[in-house]
């Protein structure tokens, strides 16, 4: 599989990860915060299992090529070349993690490409750590989660000579702004998303600092201050650094470069009037100090600072515009010959569309799934009006905010579910309407300009259903809501915005659950998982189809559930389009499970290679797939 893994960037809150360490010795110390963010490049591989060892090679941004060179998966072999601090430590140093805390053989790493500069303060090793241990989780499926991957990868590198910080494998986030919490041992991070496109430039100063030399300075001033400069450096890197983080994640939520770049500009001056007196031989910084008051950039830019441990490693700007962040790179590069890199922080992926799969027979409605099929059976909505099924689905997802819904049918049923959405009744029959009802004849077309049809050929199984629609959804995330389920909300949003929100958070496959008893768990799909929200968020790290009562009891357990209780899916998903190169695979190459292309081996597989959440839904789930379930639905479903 190939990974890729960004460097990292500390927009602001440098060094106070490790000095809220310090509080597990000094409580009085201020908790470490930190806003970091992925940066646009980063270092790509290709990985696969290996028997024996890591046979590793690397292709540097300079462009020459190392390796093939292989280190047996053995401990003494590993952690030798971990503590040499030779090219390959920082892959020795995790690998050496792993194979000493799981079950574990080698890996073939081919770091074909890598345009992240190297030693400038953008982590380039942390990500090397990071994209080692992500690929020995997904390779060896350890279902750890990122924060357990952002574990290793640490413990990682402090085997080698390395003495880098817990913010650097930040990285392992990816491309999107995160708020790091030191306390101590303890680490909590909250995931950003900006509202619109913020553009920054990071400028390699191609100057000389010594991070350790800073590290070691700044240290000195803790655990305990006594004197005035210590004092001052626990009071830039707490309270100081405190309130600046805090107005900074509230600025860049609202996507706000003006009052961005001011912060930035403030978090400089405080740095400059407390840090540098404690090692002015690095901090003074003259390189940088030139780059931040350059005259020609002023018109481009909203404010900028040093990034990492500062000194002459490496600055950052908040341009006011993409054209104004290629400006300040040209400027860059013209007058000063320094390289500019672009880092442009996005909103997640929006999701537009919604994917019903309604091509399935009603097997176990039969003979009434004869007559009609069983996505059209009639229930009362809490306005009183009779509807099909889905519809209901439908307007869950419209309401939400999606702009089209794709509805996958038999070819023979095309015509009567195009009929039901796009063709007026006769003008008798409408005449004869109350007038709420002709309204609502009239938001039926409506609704019908925003849904697509595509059909199932032949009726080749759930994973079939869904791959017919790769066309029509593109390459974009989609929203897939199951044909026989509806959804009631018990809070305050939908249960499709709660979906669509906490994907956009987390930008991770994402589907819906809910608690379920073991006597019903053969009816439905379940997984097993690690909580990394209590009681809300799981990180999912097997998926079941319908399983036995055994298997769910031996393999099937999550933390902090009772005993007779499990997570099932709740009939709605959130997923990345990579899925449909999984199931195109196995129609390629005739994978079938119980006669037919499933869904589930994919979903597996892009849990994997790509992670998938899982939220608890506040709301209730009704599934009409059953005749006890769908009478128990007409029942209760229009109850306010």
């Amino acid at each position: 599989m190939k990974l890729f893994v960004p460097g990292r960037i500390c927009l602001f809150g440098e060094h106070s990860d490790w000095a809220g360490g310090y509080r597990r010795l000094n409580a009085d110390i201020e908790k470490g915060f930190t806003l970091i963010c992925g940066t646009d490049q980063g270092i790509y591989a290709q990985v696969e299992p290996h028997p024996t060892s890591l046979v590793l090679t690397s292709k540097t941004p300079d462009g020459t090529q190392r390796g093939p060179y292989e280190i047996p998966m053995m401990p003494e072999a590993l952690i030798k070349e971990a503590q040499e601090g030779g090219f390959w430590s920082y892959i020795a140093g995790v690998a050496y993690q792993f194979l000493t805390n799981y079950h574990v053989r080698g890996l073939v790493i081919d770091n074909y490409n890598t345009d992240l500069p190297i030693k400038k303060g953008l982590s380039s090793s942390a990500a090397i750590c990071v994209l080692t241990a992500r690929a020995f989780n997904r390779v060896y499926d350890l279902k750890l989660t990122i924060r357990g991957e952002m574990e290793l990868a640490y413990q990682g590198e402090i085997t080698t000579p390395s003495r880098c910080g817990r913010m650097d494998q930040g990285c392992a986030f990816g491309n999107r702004p995160v708020l790091m919490v030191f306390d101590g041992d303890r680490l909590d991070t909250k995931e950003l998303q900006v509202e619109k496109k913020l553009h920054f430039v990071l400028v390699d100063l191609q100057a000389h600092k010594n991070t350790m030399e800073i590290l070691n300075r700044l240290n000195r001033c803790y655990p305990f201050a006594e004197n005035d400069l210590e004092r001052g450096v626990q009071e830039l890197l707490g309270p100081i650094n405190k309130r600046i983080v805090n107005q900074a994640v509230e600025t860049l939520v609202d996507s706000d470069g003006e009052q961005l770049g001011s912060l930035m500009n403030e978090a400089q001056d405080f740095f400059d009037h407390y840090a540098t007196p404690a090692c002015p031989e690095e901090l003074e910084s003259p390189v940088l100090h030139k780059i931040l008051r350059y005259k020609p950039l002023e018109p481009h830019i909203w404010g900028g600072k040093g990034i990492g441990s500062q000194g002459d490693g490496t600055a950052q700007f908040v341009a006011r515009s993409e054209s104004d962040q290629q400006a300040v790179i040209e400027i860059l590069a013209r007058d000063l010959g320094l390289p500019g890199l672009k880092l442009t922080l996005q909103p997640g992926p929006k999701v537009r569309k919604a994917l019903i799969p309604a091509a399935g027979f009603g097997t176990r409605l039969f003979p009434a799934s004869k007559a009609t099929k069983k996505e059209l059976f009639p229930i009362i909505d809490q306005d009183g009006i009779a509807k099909p099924a889905i519809l209901l689905i439908i307007e869950e997802a419209l309401e939400a905010g999606l702009e089209e819904v794709v509805i996958i049918v038999q070819e023979n049923d095309l015509e009567g579910f195009q009929s039901f959405f796009n063709s007026q009744i006769t003008i008798e029959n409408y005449n004869k309407l109350p007038r709420h009802f002709q309204e609502y004849a009239r938001r039926i077309l409506e609704i019908g300009r925003r849904v697509s049809f595509i059909t199932q050929p032949a009726q080749e199984g759930f994973g079939h259903a869904v791959y017919c629609a790769k066309d029509a959804i593109g390459d974009e995330p989609f929203l897939l809501m199951l044909g026989d389920h509806l959804y009631r909300s018990t809070g305050e949003q939908s249960c499709t915005r709660q979906l669509l929100d906490a994907y956009q958070q987390h930008g991770i496959n994402i589907l819906g659950l809910r608690r379920t008893p073991e006597n019903e768990i053969a009816n439905f799909g379940t997984v097993a998982g690690v909580w990394i929200e209590d009681d809300r968020i799981l990180n999912v790290t097997e998926f079941a189809e319908k399983p036995t009562l055994d298997y769910a009891r031996n393999d099937l357990r999550v933390p902090g559930l009772p005993e007779e209780e499990y997570l099932t899916v709740f009939g709605m998903y959130v997923i990345k389009p990579q899925l449909f190169e999984y199931l195109e695979e196995n129609i390629r190459n005739n994978i079938r499970e119980r006669g037919e292309f499933q869904l589930t081996s994919a979903l597996d597989r892009l849990r994997q290679e790509d992670g998938f959440l899982g939220l608890i839904m506040e709301g209730k789930r009704y599934d009409i797939g059953l005749p006890i379930h769908y009478l128990e639905t007409v029942q209760t479903f229009g109850e306010n």
